[in-house]
Order: structure tokens, then sequence, then C-alpha cells
């Protein structure tokens, strides 16, 4: 069977969840942490996964772990600090349902991750490892990350990056460019926002930005995704755009993760490298992508979000 590792943050989410009597806002505890929720959605579509990452020996981290493998998800490399606490991130919802977030992570256990403790064996016998940059912030996750990287280069296994920027986590704009353009000399599959396309490129242009990336980095497709309008995508040979499905947004915390875990599961499904994708292969793999990623608006936080394959099938019946 496939399988993907991913390496990254595991924390809570404290999403917002009405008011008490006297009007104080209430929060609601969700797990998440985005290579988390990437794998959470991949699980749910039957394929194997791994996770590696450090928690608190605290109450959180022992739920982080129970929610992960309540999802079949292989936590032996998920650790336990006992000097640093679970990170946790508060979640913020406009009227629209979209979020932002401020972190207690000062630090968090996730960035204490050493290049040690990483798992080769893991990452060798899977199809495709995933990180994104937040492991990136600070030492000594990052050369945690990237010793894991170098494992995946090594065994030839696909590199999938999702850089999913959070300026408030870096101690700089220049250093957090930087260590996500390192990350990029590793990916096979990128995804990004537009903003973050305009972050690291410079062009708001999706033909230029993408170009550029492709060129500069070697990265095999690159998506980029534009919420309810779909995606862009680009390969080495093809790039479009595909449209976006319709959905009642309550949350837009995960659907970035849902939209990486769709891609991966159907680049998986069709078994054969990016490199070699067709027009029409690349189109599926993108459509399908945004309907996981429109689902996963439609429920409040980032794991609980992450819908079935039934639910998927069914939102893409809405296509044809």
């Amino acid at each position: 069977m496939k399988r993907v590792t991913a390496l990254g943050e595991l924390l809570i989410d404290f999403t917002p969840s009405g008011y008490s009597d006297k009007g104080h806002g209430l929060f609601e505890t969700n797990p998440g942490g985005a290579p988390a929720n990437v794998l959470v959605a991949l699980s749910n579509f039957d394929i194997q996964t791994s996770f590696i990452g450090k928690v608190g020996d605290d109450q959180f981290g022992h739920h982080l772990k129970k929610g992960l493998e309540q999802y079949k998800i292989d936590t032996t490399n998920l650790l336990f600090s006992d000097q640093v606490n679970t990170t946790l991130a508060f979640v913020h919802l406009d009227p629209t349902g979209d979020r932002s977030f401020h972190f207690y992570r000062e630090p968090g256990a996730d960035i204490m991750l050493t290049e040690e403790e990483i798992n080769e064996e893991l990452i060798q016998h899977s199809q495709i490892f995933h990180f994104g940059s937040l492991s990136l912030t600070h030492e000594p996750a990052a050369t945690a990350t990237f010793k894991a990287l170098e494992y995946a280069k090594k065994h030839h296994v696909m590199i999938s990056y999702d850089p999913n920027l959070r300026i408030p986590l870096w101690d700089s704009l220049d250093r957090a460019k930087e260590m996500i353009l390192k990350g990029l000399k590793y990916a096979d599959i990128v995804k990004l926002s537009e903003e973050e396309l305009v972050f690291l490129t410079g062009y708001e242009d999706l033909e230029k930005g993408t170009e550029m990336i492709q060129t500069q980095y070697g990265c095999s497709v690159v998506f980029v995704t534009l919420g309810p309008e779909g995606c862009f995508y680009r390969s080495k040979s093809h790039s479009g755009r595909t449209s976006g499905f319709h959905a009642e947004v309550v949350d837009t915390t995960g659907a970035g993760d849902a939209f990486v875990g769709g891609a991966l599961y159907k680049i998986l499904e069709l078994n054969k490298h990016v490199n070699l994708l067709n027009q029409s292969e690349l189109i599926e793999i993108a459509t399908f992508a945004n309907a996981v990623g429109a689902l996963a608006t439609t429920e409040k936080g980032g794991i609980p979000s992450m819908p079935s394959k039934e639910q998927v099938e069914k939102i893409l019946l809405t296509k044809c």
C-alpha cells in the first residue's frame, strides 16, 4: 500500500465556538497543524500515513497523539518533550469564515525536534514525503527538516512542500523568504497561495510567478490555490486553471491542507512520477483537490474538517 510521511507541527487550534452566558468568547480545542491535516485527509482516502514531530508531555500532547491514532496515522516517530509544552494556536474568524492565527510557541515542542530523532526508515518506505515551512522557523527543527529532506532525496522519495507562510512565527520577512526558498530546492510538488506566490517571486501574474519558481528551483508541479476560484497549475509541459466548488463556508482553517491531501492522493492513484503527468491528469488532480479543499471549509477546525472520500465523490458529481 502507498505511504505518505509528513514532518512538522502538531498543535491545538483553539477555534471560536460561540459565547458564554456572560458574553465571553468560547473556544473549542481542535487538533491541528498543517502536515497533520494533510495526513488526515490522506488517511480518510485509505492511504497509509506516518507523522514525524514532537509535542509536549502534557494533556494537549497526549490528546494529539490519540487523535492521530484515531485516524490510523502511524505515530512511532511522534515524540514527547518533557522540557517544552505543546504549541497552541488561537484561530480568529472574520464574518466570511476566513481565519487568522495567534500562536503560543515561545518555544513550542514542535520546534525542538532534532535531526538525530528522525526515523530514516519511515521516509525510505514512503512514496511521498511532505513538509511545510513552520518547521524551518527555528532550530533545532530546521536542521532536522533538512536532514529528513536529504533522506527523501537519498531514497528517491517524491517531496511535497506547502510553504504555509505564517508571518508572526518568523523573526523577519527576509529570514522567512530565505528559508522558504531553501525548501523549494528540494520539492517536486509545491502548493502556494496567491499571497505566498507574490511574497516569494514578486509576481502577481500566476504564469510568470510559477514559471520563475519552476525555472529557478526545478519543481515538477506547482499549484496556486485561488480560494473559491479554484487553482492554477503548472508542470514542466502544461499550465492552466481549474474552477472551484461552491461551499457554505464556516471556517477556512485547513482548506489548503485538504487541497494538498487531495492532490497527493490523486498523484498516488495515477501511480506515476509528477514529471510524467499529462494535461488531462493535471486537471483531474487539481479538480479533485479543489473539491477536498472546498469541503474542508464547511466544518470548524483543521483535522475535524477533512472530508471522506464519499463526500468528495458526491461533490465531484456537481461538475458533471
